[in-house]
């Protein structure tokens, strides 16, 4: 990055320089946001991932822009007509937008009306009439007729058409006006075609919101009608601002040439500025919209994916269903399959006692601790079912979001996992892994198919993937990953390691068995000294050589600890659980032999709760039992649910029928919300009332207003 960016970036981030230039020399170094914002606090002044990512995407920035600077120079000397002070601009000029408003001009570009009348002569004329220092008579412009342009009309009309290109291609009007649309225009969306069923359009046949005021919900709305050819769209702005600034810009004289000028202004604005601007707005709309999407998919995946686990229990999973059963499978601690079984509980079998037999006897033979069930098809009627059941020890009954378990179940990956197994077991599976660990499950899938967004399919699909795979990068490093257990598609997301190398480690792990320390990654193929700095202080091995292996001390940092258990007379073994409290002298001491306040600090408190998982533990949620359908709801009525989705306007929440119930923003306090996701957070377990029950269209509009939530 040129150091003329480092004070722009510095001002806008109100940082100091030489963060900056300690996070470049960092990624320059392939190290990644997790292990910078953990590892290298001191570098970079404790800035967290989120002030990390910012700069990162600002350097990027600016190094695109760099690039595109060259290639703009590169292209005006070519043609000769680079001047100092246009070079300077281009050099000094930090805005991506006025940086293609000074290339307008000189871009290379398909034949147009203007440049058409520029290689038949008239350009001299154009520049005579824009100068508008002397009356031109239209007798003179016979002096330019030729075959492209026959008759005086037609000159005039070439001329137009230069000066209404030299109008539109001004930077500074331009720049005026790209702020002027974004400030003062509304989108705007008709109906395409009069005998088009727009019904779920409704809103937007003949639609019109200021830009200023507009939800981002709803422009990705009138996109994804556009895109479905439903709606027209565009930019509503007052015509008569622009044109009366055009001509307060460019008018100077008088007569026949200020008429010329004038038509030139028209035709600029309607012809080119307008279409121009017009598509510039409705992008930068679209970008915004898209941003917003994506943060809000992203913080819901965050949440779904830091659900807290139940930690190693034994799990039996059903994936329940009428005609064909219900598919039940029994794991171990770490989610092997042991057994599976298809009981019919349910019509049209209604095998119920038989079913009751099966349960009753897997659960002695496999000792469950907690039942998962499935949240989709006869879900409900499984948990009853289940429920009536006596069981000879203790045995908690969840309900599991299912979203995305059946594209798991027919992807290649559990096709690896489980290839002599047909989908139904491995929807099962994946169930009773989603209670044991959510994130070690829910990463096998792909994010769009777990169903916590809003119009993920319209959106930047780049985009999107980039930042839902930055998500679980960053969730699988704050959690920390056991070693010994994970699979290569969990390794993989581990800070500095990549596919092969995790594949790698698996392998490792079959031919040698479980390592017993971190210094056996540097045995893994390919596994270098880089890779393993990255990975190292967030992989874990529990009941290893070194309990420090075990926590999220880097091994770096491990002669620190060391250290410490020599000043308190014992041996670094004893002091995991350990709450320890330094000196003025002790502490003193660590930096004078270069250890960093921030790596002291936190090196203590993860000793002080070793491999503490950030994620808590799951708990138990029932809903009304009573309730079996939507035409067992009544107004007024409080029922319990869970949140499964949050959107810009309100979260849709399971209340344990079919149906989501859809609880809008303005129901969500008496107070004023901005946003949901102020308020709520993916799997937050609510007391809900029933505003009002839609039968026919199978609606369910809940408020939580008055539910006395504690």
């Amino acid at each position: 990055m040129h150091n003329k960016y480092l004070k722009k970036i510095s001002e806008s981030l109100n940082l100091e320089i030489r963060q900056i230039i300690a996070l470049q020399k960092l990624f320059d170094n392939q190290a990644t946001i997790p292990f910078i914002a953990r590892y290298r606090k001191e570098a970079t002044g404790n800035l967290d991932e989120i002030q990390i990512q910012e700069i990162k995407t600002q350097i990027e920035y600016f190094d695109e822009l760099e690039k595109r600077k060259s290639y703009i120079l590169n292209v005006i000397k070519e043609q000769e007509k680079l001047t100092p002070e246009l070079e300077k601009k281009i050099e000094t000029e930090s805005d991506a937008d006025k940086l293609e408003d000074l290339f307008l001009p000189y871009k290379p570009q398909r034949k147009t009306r203007a440049s058409k009348a520029i290689d038949a002569g008239l350009k001299p004329l154009a520049n005579e009439i824009l100068k508008q220092t002397k009356q031109i008579n239209p007798s003179e412009f016979g002096h330019y007729i030729c075959e492209a342009f026959p008759s005086p009309e037609d000159v005039k009309k070439g001329v137009i058409d230069i000066i209404a290109d030299v109008i539109a291609t001004n930077a500074e009007i331009r720049d005026q006006f790209r702020t002027y649309y974004w400030e003062n225009g509304a989108l705007k969306s008709k109906l395409k075609k009069k005998d088009i069923d727009a019904d779920k359009y409704g809103n937007y046949t003949n639609y019109t919101e200021p830009i200023k005021r507009l939800k981002m919900h709803r422009a990705l709305a009138v996109f994804r009608g556009e895109k479905e050819e439903i709606l027209t769209v565009g930019i509503g702005i007052d015509n008569q601002v622009i044109l009366q600034k055009l001509k307060k810009y460019f008018l100077k004289g008088y007569g026949t040439t200020q008429n010329i000028i004038i038509e030139a202004i028209e035709d600029s604005f309607k012809r080119l500025i307008h279409p121009s601007l017009e598509n510039e707005t409705l992008k930068k709309i679209r970008e915004k919209a898209d941003k917003e999407a994506i943060k809000l998919f992203a913080g819901n995946l965050k949440q779904l994916l830091m659900a807290p686990p139940t930690g190693e229990k034994r799990i039996m999973a059903i994936d329940p269903g009428y005609r064909t059963g219900c598919k039940v499978v029994c794991l171990d601690e770490q989610g092997n399959l042991l057994h599976n079984e298809t009981i019919f509980p349910h019509a049209p079998q209604k095998e119920t006692k038989k079913a009751i037999k099966k349960i009753q006897s897997l659960t002695d033979a496999y000792r469950p601790d907690y039942i998962a069930i499935g949240n989709g098809t006869a879900s409900k009627e499984t948990e009853r079912f289940i429920k009536k059941i006596k069981f000879t020890k203790d045995v908690e009954v969840f309900m599991v979001n299912e979203d995305g378990a059946s594209v798991y179940s027919a992807s290649k990956t559990a096709r690896e996992e489980f290839p002599q197994y047909d989908v139904t077991v491995r929807g099962a599976i994946s169930i009773g892994r989603r209670l044991l660990d959510p994130l070690a499950e829910l990463i096998k899938i792909d994010p769009k198919s777990i169903g916590v967004g809003q119009y993920q399919h319209d959106v930047n699909q780049t985009q999107l993937k980039k930042e839902l795979d930055d998500t679980v990068f960053q969730c699988v490093n704050e959690v920390g990953v056991n070693l010994n257990t994970a699979s290569y598609h969990l390794l993989s997301y581990v800070s500095g390691l990549s596919e092969t190398q995790a594949k790698n480690i698996v392998a490792f792990r079959k031919e040698q068995g479980k390592l017993k320390n971190r210094k056996q990654l540097q045995e893994v193929p390919r596994l270098g000294p880089k890779a393993f700095e990255q990975s190292a202080g967030f992989l874990r091995i529990r009941d290893g050589e070194n309990p420090l292996d075990n926590t999220a001390v880097h091994p770096e940092s491990y002669k620190m600890v060391n250290a410490l258990a020599k000043m308190k007379g014992t041996k670094p073994e004893n002091l995991p659980n350990q709450e320890i409290s330094l000196s003025k002298e002790e502490k003193e001491k660590l930096l004078e032999d270069g250890w960093g306040i921030y790596t002291i600090e936190d090196i203590i408190q993860e000793l002080k709760q070793p491999g503490r998982d950030p994620r808590g533990k799951a708990s138990v949620f029932t809903f009304n039992q009573q309730i079996q359908g939507i035409e067992d709801l009544k107004e007024g009525m409080r029922v319990p649910g869970i949140v499964t989705n949050i959107t810009d306007f309100g979260a849709f929440i399971d209340i344990g029928i079919k149906q989501n119930g859809l609880l809008h923003i303005s129901e969500i306090a008496n107070e004023y919300v901005a946003h949901p996701s102020e308020k709520l957070h993916i799997n937050d377990q609510l007391i809900l009332r029933i505003k009002s029950v839609d039968l026919e269209r199978g609606r369910i509009q809940l408020s939580l207003k008055d539910a006395k939530n504690e």
